[in-house]
Parts: C-alpha cells; structure tokens; sequence
C-alpha cells in the first residue's frame, strides 16, 4: 500500500481560510455541513493564496513510489500502471499517461479509470485481472484526488456569488466535503516476503445509472438533467459556460438516501446469491462522505437483519475527509498499518458512488508472508469471533424486529431487497417524479388523491377477510389483524378531506372508480386473503404499511411546501407515518410466532413482490379506469 497526502492537515476552522471566503461573511451552510459530516480535518493541495502546490498526477505519483518502496521494489519491476481519478489535471491526454510521466519508470502499460468514488474499484479490477491471467507478475493501481481547485472563492465569485447572491444549496454543499490526497495498492501473484499481504478474493461492480439521473456532477443542472444532457462545451465559450454554472460541482442532496438504500441492498443480494458471508467478515472497510451516512446504512442493515458490530466499521473520514475514489485504497492502507489485522481475517471494503449511482464491493483475505508457516494463517479469523448480536438488541427502528433466528433474518432481508426494487420502480413513475422535481400542480395533488382513495377504500375489507380466515391455533396474530383493520376502516374519510380541501368535489372522490391498477391490486390481495391462513399477506403488509411509515412524510411536506398547503390539507400523508410505526409492531409479531418456515418465506416475498408491481401500477395508471 502506499499513500501521500498534500501538506499538514487543516482544521475545521481553518478550511475556509483555505478555499477562501465568498462574500464578506463566513459561509451560514459551512457549520451544519459539518456537523452532519463529522469531519474534523482534512488536507488540501492548494494554499493560502488557493495556489495550487501539487498537481493531481504528482499526488498519485508519490503514492505509487510509496507502495513500492514499501514492498522493496524498484518502479522497473511495474510492467502495469493502472490509474483513476475524477478529474485529471488536464482534459486531455488520460490521467495514467500523466502519472506515468511524473515517474521514473521504464515504459509500460497503462490503462485510466475515469469515475468518482468507485473508479478506484474499476481500477483495482482492471489490475486484479490482469496479474491473476499472468499478463502482469505485478502492477500499481492508484487513485488521486483533487477537488479543491473546483472549490475556491474565486470560481463562485466570477459567477456574482457574495453577499448579495448566495451560492445554491447543492453546489455549496461540497465544498465542505470534499478534499484531496491519493493512495496506491501494489499487486503481485503471490503474497510478500514480509508483513501482512491483502489476498484479493472478489471484487462486483453494479451500476443503476439506467434507473438514476446523476447525483454528483460537474455541469448546471438544469442542462445535466435535460434531455439530451448539455455539458460545459456545448456553451459558446468558456466565459459563458463558467457564468451559467457549468463547470461547478453539483450534488443533488435528495438523491442520497437513495445512494445509501440501494448500497445496502447490494450486499443483502450478494449474501442471497451465495457470494457473500456476513459472519465470514472481520471488518467492514466503509467508504461514506457523511457520518449521517453511516447511521442510515446501519439502520438499513439492521432491517435487513445484518446488524453491524460497531467496533468493525473502519473509516478515516473523521481525519482525513472524503477523498473520493483515492479514500478506498487509503481507509486499506491505514488499517493495514493499523497492526489490528490478523492472518485469516476478512474485509469487506465497500465503495458507493453518488455520481450516477456506481457501487464498488471487494473482498479482501489477510495473508502472512510468503515465508511464514501456512498455519498462522487461521488464528483470529472470523471463525474466532462471537456470532454478531441479533436484530433486536441492535436495531434502533427496525421495519420488522426479528427474534434472531436464521429463518426471520433471512425473511426481512429478502423483504429489504424487495423494497429496494419497489423504491427504484417508484422513482420512474411520473406523478411520483413531480413530486421530486418540484413540478407537481394542485391537479396532480388531486389526481393522486381521487385514485389513492379508490384502492384505500378496500384495506379494512382485505384485513379483516384474511384475520376471518385465520385458524384457531394462530389467534394472536388473528388479534393482529382485527386491530390492523381497526385503524385502517375511515382512512379513505382523511383521503376525502384533503381532497376537498384542494378544490375537489366530495362527490365526485366519492362516485370514482378504481384505475386499472388499482383494480388488480385490490382483486388480487382480497383472493389471497380468501385462503386458509394467508400468511403471505404479510408481504403486502410489508409494502403498504412501508410506504406509510418510510415514504407518506417524505411525499406530504414536499408536496406541501410546492403548493403552499397547510399540514392539514396533507393529513393522510403525514398521518401514516405515525401510525404506519404501530402496524409494524404487529409484523413483528406475526414474523416471531413461528410460522415461518421457508415455503411462507417464499410466499411472503412473492407476495411482495407482486404487490409492489401492483401498487406502482396503480401510480402509473392514474385516470385510466
């Protein structure tokens, strides 16, 4: 491993001095930023004067001299140079050409990984695969950043931003998160002759970009967004691209808790598909921008029921800052130096990317050296480890609370995978696009409403046909279901209210049909529920109860706030995020009864599945009955 970072660190309250100051007032966005961050310091490769005191290539250059001094090689003994970054010192030529030009090296082969966070893995990959079919005995892979030259003073007040005109939200956001440095593996075919080796044992790459707009960007993003996307070059010439915003970096915060879900959800699907242990892992190498991040991921995990053993989340973002794609490899090389790894230990390292949604996942082996007896090799390693606590104790707001048994975790893990996809498929859906993008009008508020209500109507009735059809040796969860139809029998009379309250005819909500969609959600929850026991319905529970308590508040103030409504006019929106916490009570306890056995397993996630298709459906088809 190698690594270089551009001079001393620089605090908190050091770091606007550095960037420079927009206006004549201190940043009112820098202190909240931080404190959701938890960063305490950071390094930047320009100076007080933001003059720039090394370049990007001669960043990566150092780290690479650095991991193979370390491995007591010469630079001559590197046949492959693998290289990645956001953004290079120049458009043109490749950033690997670059770096290959600061070092004092023989000729070789290169290869440019361009991306955000997880080109880094790209890169690792390029390089793994190249020394594991013998095309390479070894190869540098290094991955450098730069962002602070995007971020200083004089960028944003070419554009008029000071005291009059503030910098937006989204573009300002970054500047107190990201920061500069880079860090190098070196690969070999077989582990060194001294100290610990980090044996490569998978590396997946998963891109959603086809399901995504882009989330970290450099361009204006009214022009990124458009279709087709306009860039920088599409402007008449530099002065205007740089006055319309084109060149500065953007982050569209909404998108983020998206990142996070959909991060989390590929580990539970490499776990589902056999390629990943999680009691097999030792530590738990986490690249995250925000500490905010890393309490929503474990919230996530929870419910996924994979609780995560706090003491083995590795980061050095508190101390280092969010360095990009070189922040994977650097988090390896601290740990590694750390002393606190042992042979036969695992890591699984895992690199989301913002951008437009790119995640990097690699496991990596610890080894001893090549000269070291191959029995060493199991002391410590995850089999050594007590088996992590279950859901209950270390979930802080599990969706469903699990008893700890292998069968239940594995249910609401599924469960968990199921939403995702529901969450993805929801997002493309266009009335629930205007409610992102700000473009929603009182006519679509409506429109949601008169449909919702439709469907709404038929809940109690489901509920209380399936607790009817309940046998007598399951009376508890019969219980469940009575008091779930209980709640659920006047909420189509909240559906009403702000209809009305919006402009809409009482009557006319109430004369109205079912879309389509909703027609076939109805009819096929009303059959399931007509079976002996349908504990299946636990999976619809899981998606409508889910959208109350995960998504209704999100809808309501963003509607709200785009229609200038008052709270009560979004009553049923808000209201279900309150009481949805309640319903999901009793799905903990239908799931720790001891029901479940992996046929229902099966038909729960079935179940909810088809009923997540069903409910977008719905949302698709508005007006169309």
């Amino acid at each position: 491993m190698g690594k270089f970072f551009p001079g001393e660190p620089v605090s908190n309250d050091q770091m606007e001095g550095r960037l420079g100051r927009v206006g004549s007032s201190p940043s009112r966005l820098r202190e909240r930023v931080l404190a959701q961050n938890g960063i305490l310091q950071r390094h930047y490769a320009i100076d007080e004067n933001q003059r720039t005191t090394h370049t990007n290539a001669q960043m990566a250059a150092a780290a690479a001299r650095d991991a193979v001094a370390r491995a007591g090689l010469s630079l001559k003994d590197i046949p492959l140079l693998v290289a990645a970054t956001s953004q290079g010192d120049l458009p043109l030529p490749g950033f690997a050409s670059m770096v290959h030009g600061e070092l004092d090296m023989p000729p070789c082969e290169i290869a440019t990984l361009h991306g955000i966070c997880a080109s880094s893995v790209a890169a690792l990959r390029h390089a793994s695969l190249a020394v594991g079919a013998g095309e390479a005995k070894r190869a540098v892979c290094v991955a450098s950043e730069i962002p602070s030259r995007l971020l200083k003073a004089s960028r944003y007040q070419a554009q008029g931003y000071g005291d009059q005109k503030r910098i937006p939200l989204e573009t300002e956001f970054l500047r107190w998160m990201l920061s500069d440095g880079a860090g190098a593996f070196l690969l070999s075919d077989a582990p060194g002759d001294r100290g610990l080796s980090l044996e490569i044992e998978s590396i997946v790459l998963k891109s959603y970009a086809s399901q995504y707009p882009p989330c970290m960007f450099v361009g204006n993003k009214a022009e990124v967004l458009a279709k087709p996307s306009v860039g920088w070059l599409d402007h008449a010439s530099y002065e205007t691209a740089a006055a319309a915003g084109a060149i500065n970096l953007h982050q569209t915060i909404n998108l983020l808790e998206d990142v996070v879900r959909i991060c989390v959800n590929g580990v539970f699907e490499l776990v589902e598909a056999g390629k990943l242990d999680p009691k097999g892992i030792d530590w738990w190498v986490t690249h995250y921008s925000s500490h905010l991040f890393r309490e929503q991921a474990c919230e996530l995990f929870a419910r996924g029921g994979m609780p995560l053993p706090q003491d083995r989340i590795f980061t050095n973002l508190y101390h280092r800052g969010n360095v990009g794609s070189a922040a994977f490899p650097l988090m390896v090389e601290e740990l590694l130096a750390s002393g606190r790894l042992e042979p036969g230990q695992r890591l699984l390292c895992i690199v989301p990317e913002s951008g437009r949604f790119l995640f990097g996942y690699v496991v990596l082996k610890v080894v001893a050296p090549a000269s070291a007896p191959r029995a060493a090799a199991v002391k410590g390693g995850a089999a050594a480890r007590p088996a992590p606590a279950s859901s209950t104790t270390a979930s802080p707001a599990p969706d469903i609370k699990t008893s700890g048994s292998p069968i239940e975790e594995k249910l609401v893990r599924q469960l968990a995978g199921v939403w995702s996809n529901f969450e993805n498929r929801l997002a493309q859906v266009p009335i629930i696009r205007k409610v992102h993008d700000g473009s929603m009008t009182v006519e679509d508020y409506r429109s949601l409403l008169f449909n919702l209500r439709q469907q709404v109507i038929d809940g109690s009735r489901w509920i209380s046909r399936a607790a009817s059809n309940l046998t007598s040796e399951h009376f508890p969860i019969r219980s469940a279901f009575i008091g779930h139809s209980s709640d659920e029998h006047r909420d189509f009379e909240m559906i009403e209210r702000d209809y009305a309250s919006v402009g809409g005819d009482v009557g006319v909500i109430r004369a109205g049909r079912k879309n389509i969609g909703s027609e076939a959600l109805s009819e096929f929850i009303l059959s399931r529920a007509s079976r002996e026991n349908p504990f299946d319905l636990i999976g619809a529970m899981f998606i409508i109860e889910g959208l109350g308590r995960r998504v209704a508040r999100k809808w309501g103030e963003r509607i709200r706030e785009q229609l200038g409504l008052e709270e009560m006019q979004v009553s049923f929106l808000m209201y279900h995020s309150e009481s949805d916490d309640i319903h999901f009570k009793r799905l903990d306890a239908a799931v720790q009864s001891g029901i479940l056995t992996e046929p229902i397993v099966r038909e729960i996630v079935k179940t909810a599945k088809v009923v997540a298709r069903l409910y977008v459906l719905q949302l698709e088809e508005l007006e169309n009955f």
